[in-house]
């Protein structure tokens, strides 16, 4: 097996880092045959190897849930946590914060996020981190049983017949106005614009919140589910046609005038939407908010890049982070003397 350290035999299929896409995965899925996290999973896989990251550059974290056991399953050589239910927020703050050289990317469930880890997840939008966060949303528990999660749609019903009478939370609208400056929902069997949308994550600079909808085959893929294969493919409303051009590759791209435009992120990559009916441009909060209201009152789903503020400042430049681990600072620069203390006491005087 290659590793970060150890190059790929010659003639082998290799990235511009020179590892094999053996380098990018896990351990083998125990998940249920068909489960919408797999493929998500291999979009991770395929979104790391084609853009050169090195996987020991990265964190990778997750809470409790079917959804959580995701990163066991990709990028065997990163650094992984498995926090408590609800909480990877927290231990994401804080590794970012430690190392803010390293990449961290979150793989939640709509019940973890959504329940339990509502005030973990509202902070965390708040103070757009350099941070990748998915949500695998199934509109259900599946690790207990199959329950409603608080993202079913009102009127869904379970494989038992009972009816969901409870207004669902907009996981993408909730993280607009919370302050997340990049948000997106995409479908796991929409492998194309689901690739496409982890590329750019992987290249912004702050909080990435991507709702993908992931049918649960268990206890979620039924006549009368909302969160179906078959109810996702046919309300699934597209905003746009996304191409991603990495900054290390050259842009050559050719598009009439009118049709296509390029949204830049912070290292110079780029999103290329190209315009279909509607007249939707993601830097636009407002219609961001008024797309999803709308799609959601025709029971549609609105899939690509909702809302993208590429310039705006980050969590770890906010907070004067050096570059440098902070585990490897030495005692005189985080443990400041005497004379230091002494003077913050006297200016309260």
């Amino acid at each position: 097996m290659s590793t970060p350290t150890q190059p790929a035999a010659p003639g082998k299929k290799v990235n511009r880092i020179g590892l094999e896409p053996v380098a990018y995965k896990g351990g083998k899925t125990t998940l249920c045959a068909g489960c919408g996290h797999n493929a998500i999973t291999e979009r991770i896989i395929d979104s790391f190897y084609e853009l050169g990251i090195d996987p020991t550059q990265v964190i990778k974290l997750s809470g409790i849930g079917c959804s959580s056991k995701a990163p066991a399953y990709f990028l065997s050589s990163a650094h992984g946590f498995n926090s408590v239910h609800g909480r990877m927020p927290s231990v994401g703050t804080g590794a970012t914060i430690a190392n803010r050289k390293m990449i961290a990317i979150g793989v939640s469930g709509d019940g973890d996020t959504g329940a339990i880890g509502i005030g973990q997840f509202v902070h965390l939008m708040r103070r757009n981190l350099p941070f990748v966060y998915i949500i695998e949303d199934n509109g259900c528990y599946g690790l207990t049983k199959g329950q409603f999660s608080p993202t079913a749609d009102l009127g869904s019903t379970l494989k038992t017949g009972v009816i969901n009478d409870l207004p669902p939370i907009d996981i993408c609208a909730l993280a607009i106005e919370l302050g997340a400056s990049f948000v997106a929902r995409s479908f796991s069997g929409d492998p194309k614009q689901l690739k496409t949308i982890l590329k750019a994550a992987l290249n912004h600079r702050g909080t990435c919140m991507i709702d993908v909808i992931s049918p649960c085959v268990t206890f979620n893929d039924h006549e009368g589910s909302t969160k179906s294969y078959s109810y996702v493919k046919d309300h699934d409303e597209a905003l746009s046609d996304m191409g991603f051009v990495p900054f290390f590759e050259d842009i050559n791209v050719e598009y009439d005038a009118g049709t296509t435009t390029a949204v830049s992120l912070h290292n110079g990559s780029k999103i290329l939407l190209s315009k279909l009916a509607a007249d939707y441009h993601p830097t636009d909060k407002m219609s961001a908010l008024r797309t999803l209201h709308e799609t959601a009152a025709r029971g549609e789903y609105a899939t690509g890049l909702l809302y993208v503020e590429p310039d705006k400042q980050d969590f770890i430049d906010l907070l004067g982070i050096v570059d440098e681990p902070l585990s490897t600072l030495p005692q005189s620069v985080t443990r400041p003397g005497k004379a230091a203390l002494d003077e913050i006491m006297e200016s309260f005087r």
